[in-house]
């Protein structure tokens, strides 16, 4: 009976991810110019609310259930934090996409579990879990990525700065510079801060959307520098110049630091994943070698529910939790401030 409970919810999720799918499939190609005004300006999209709104609403072939769907996922404070997380990675979804995303692979990591692992609802919650974290997963991979890859090339654009505004350039037109002569990110996150100015926006509200959609302590410490230089004059290149060489020797000495802790890192990613993957391939191979651990009853036509092993379950978690713990202790040690 509980198996026919398990595939009855099985069906009802993957009509909701079809559906949810459709929706969000329907909607790829329309709102141009929201998206493309969200872009320069790094602002969440107006929603049509007056009559404005409403005309361009019309303009546009979204429908009436995205719309909504959008509009509420992104009024509610997860919805934010999810818009900004999205825009942090670089990722052109929307909220309603992404948690359509979340619900499509909710549904896949679930059933794959549930076939590999010989139908057992504990593998099929677990691998459920899972896929509800892997977009999240994805998302923060890439922000650190993009991260890394925006501070190590800001000490060159500082320095690039530094250099236009000695040639006579302005601040802009020196930005300007580095939106033309770097490569992505910065190049564009930099073109987006020109854009916002042009388009009316004060420099100091454009430098903070800059840093929001890139949360970088070099890029505050520039940020800074430029807003009281400002306010209380002085020369800006050579400031910038400072700045730029404290930012390069920085980004040298993580370098190092990163080459010196490589093998601690890495033994602590093997430490952790080789006990767990190693598991669950020994059970998805022989189930009956494994459950002797979990389960007493020799059969398997009983009820898993009626013949489990509290003791084994309690090793399982004792040795999950150890696990992590050493996990965070290993990373603990190699996260070296500089």
């Amino acid at each position: 009976m509980l198996y026919v409970y398990v595939i009855l919810g099985l069906g009802f999720l993957l009509t909701i991810g079809v559906i949810v799918a459709g929706v969000v499939m329907s909607r790829r190609d329309s709102g141009v110019a929201l998206e493309r005004l969200e872009q320069i300006t790094a602002e969440e999209v107006i929603r049509d609310t007056e009559g404005e709104g409403d005309s361009v609403a019309g303009r546009t072939s979204e429908s009436v259930l995205t719309q909504k769907l959008d509009q509420v996922l992104e009024e509610r404070g997860l919805g934010r934090k999810v818009a900004i997380d999205l825009a942090r990675a670089d990722l052109k979804l929307t909220v309603a996409e992404f948690w359509a995303m979340t619900v499509i692979s909710v549904i896949l990591t679930g059933g794959v579990s549930w076939i590999l692992f010989h139908r057992n609802w504990i593998f099929l919650l677990g691998g459920a879990i899972f896929g509800y974290f892997i977009p999240k997963i994805v998302i923060k991979t890439r922000q650190k990525s993009r991260l890394k890859k925006f501070n190590n090339q800001l000490g060159d654009g500082i320095t690039l700065m530094a250099n236009g505004l000695r040639a006579g350039y302005s601040l802009l037109q020196s930005i300007n510079a580095v939106a033309e002569e770097m490569p992505p990110p910065i190049s564009m996150e930099f073109r987006r801060v020109v854009q916002e100015i042009g388009l009316g926006i004060h420099s100091e509200r454009a430098f903070n959307n800059l840093l929001r959609r890139v949360p970088s302590d070099d890029l505050d410490l520039m940020i800074t520098a430029i807003g009281v230089q400002s306010e209380v004059g002085g020369n800006l290149a050579e400031i910038l110049e400072i700045i730029g060489f404290v930012i390069r020797e920085r980004v040298r000495i993580k370098g190092e630091i990163q080459v010196l802790t490589a093998q601690g890192q890495m033994s602590g990613y093997v430490i952790t994943f080789l006990p767990i993957v190693l598991g669950l391939i020994l059970y998805a191979m022989n189930q009956e070698y494994i459950g002797r651990m979990i389960f007493t009853c020799e059969s398997r036509g009983v009820s898993d529910d009626l013949c489990s092993q509290p003791c084994g379950w309690i090793m399982i978690g004792a040795g999950l939790l150890t696990i992590s713990a050493g996990f965070f202790a290993i990373q603990k040690i190699i996260d070296i401030d500089v």
